[in-house]
């Protein structure tokens, strides 16, 4: 199977190729560092010191790579005298790397991930010399995983989740999928029934150690970005949505400009698309409605205010999520409108802010659960429902302030994963310091 998976991999690459080109019509990134993906590196390229342990984290997105920043500070707070290796698979989550962790300098590294082939992982591995592999969440790679069993390299899947549709899938994949989840070394799972699920695929060794998430930290900077943003929009009511995916604005828009009078006077709609490649077209659709549309990218944040005819503001800004939760009064977190598993919580619920999401969170459902739980978030069944619900928070600052306070106080129990996580990590990489 795992040869089968190869050659796929080989026939399918110049169309794999074709499609990054094409997708860098919009997004440049995707033209760029093409060798790194093949496995080819240059001596500039982060070829590490043998000094101490060289730490292979691989967070593939945007998503990934932030819910990695307490990991990566705590090992290389741990280990002094060691280098991180940070891969990704999209330019977005570079760029999220790039901007969190500039404050590393020399002592991270970036790349991309090379594809999922035997030779171009074993290119990888020889160049950056790894003592561990850490994957982030659901990254299963099987050549990845067999290339670092062959090399002595331990593998952590580290922050893992699997949803029950994961699993299905994952099944239906036979031995590649079984032969892989043997050759994990170790899985950090964030929940029991993560666990559970893990160990179904035949992993032998699982620990639960909570979700990394909790343990982030808000970057001083952001909050004095949200601090400017709210001050531009004033004393107006916000009502956030935030990491909205395709085909979820329009239907915002819609139940928007249909239901109002649900909403307090002046009321502002701040939406922010997940992808930046949607940003114009997302702009477009608040135009298409009628609606008074400004960008943060032509917002200044340097003590002018915002017209009060802006209905609504499109976050089209990269790494300022923290700060759009910062100014909004209700969070509404997307990919929970339409069947797309949901985006974590855990962001607005730890700066206290009441939050707001669809029906379909299979991608986070123990979380999304215990804080429906705890108070601090509240189900909604559509747009419709989306409007009248935060309309009725706007309008209700005890209830509105009751659940952030009950949000915040669900996200600050849950912290310690990213400690236990570092405790698991000496037996694999032989506690060199």
């Amino acid at each position: 199977m795992r040869l089968f998976y190869s050659l796929m991999w080989w026939l399918a690459l110049p169309l794999v190729l074709a499609r990054l080109w094409l997708r860098g019509r919009k997004e440049p990134g995707y033209r760029q560092h093409w060798g790194e993906r093949l496995g080819f590196y240059g001596r500039a390229n982060g070829a590490a010191p043998a000094t101490g342990p060289v730490l292979w984290v691989h967070a593939v997105s945007v998503g990934e790579t932030r819910a990695a920043e307490p990991l990566v500070d705590a090992l290389l707070a741990e280990y002094p005298s060691s280098r991180i290796i940070l891969t990704h698979m999209t330019p977005t989550g570079r760029a999220t790397g790039k901007a969190l962790f500039a404050k590393h300098g020399a002592r991270l590294v970036q790349s991309y991930l090379p594809y999922d082939t035997g030779s171009m992982v074993s290119r990888f591995i020889r160049h950056f010399r790894p003592s561990v592999c850490i994957l982030m969440e659901t990254e299963v790679w099987p050549n990845l995983i067999a290339v670092c069993g062959a090399k002595g390299v331990p593998v952590l899947l580290a922050n893992a989740r699997l949803s029950e549709r994961s699993l299905r899938k994952a099944t239906r994949l036979g031995s590649l999928m079984s032969n892989a989840a043997r050759g994990i070394t170790l899985v950090a799972a964030q929940t029991e029934a993560d666990a559970q699920r893990i160990r179904s695929l035949g992993v032998q060794r699982v620990e639960i150690t909570g979700s990394i998430k909790f343990d982030v930290v808000v970057p001083d900077a952001a909050l004095a970005t949200g601090t400017a943003l709210r001050a531009a929009i004033g004393e107006r009511p916000v009502l956030l949505c935030a990491s909205t995916r395709e085909g979820e604005e329009d239907l915002i828009l819609q139940a928007y400009v249909s239901a109002r009078s649900a909403l307090p006077p002046e009321v502002l709609l701040l939406i922010v698309p997940r992808h930046p490649q949607r940003f114009d077209e997302v702009a477009q659709m608040v135009a298409a409605r009628g609606l008074t549309v400004e960008r943060r990218s032509h917002l200044a944040l340097d003590g002018g205010a915002m017209p009060h005819s802006v209905e609504v503001l499109l976050g089209d800004s990269m790494g300022e999520m923290f700060a759009y939760y910062s100014a909004c009064d209700v969070a509404f977190v997307g990919g929970s409108l339409q069947p797309l598993g949901g985006q974590n919580l855990i962001e607005p619920a730890a700066l206290g802010k009441p939050v707001l999401i669809g029906q379909h969170t299979f991608n986070f459902e123990l979380v999304t659960e215990d804080a429906l739980a705890a108070g601090g978030a509240q189900r909604i069944t559509d747009a419709a429902d989306l409007i009248a619900t935060a309309g009725t928070l706007l309008t209700d600052t005890a209830a509105r302030s009751q659940m952030g306070r009950n949000a915040q106080a669900f996200a600050n129990q849950h912290r310690g994963a990213t400690r236990r996580t570092l405790a698991l990590l000496p037996a694999l990489i032989g506690g060199r310091h």
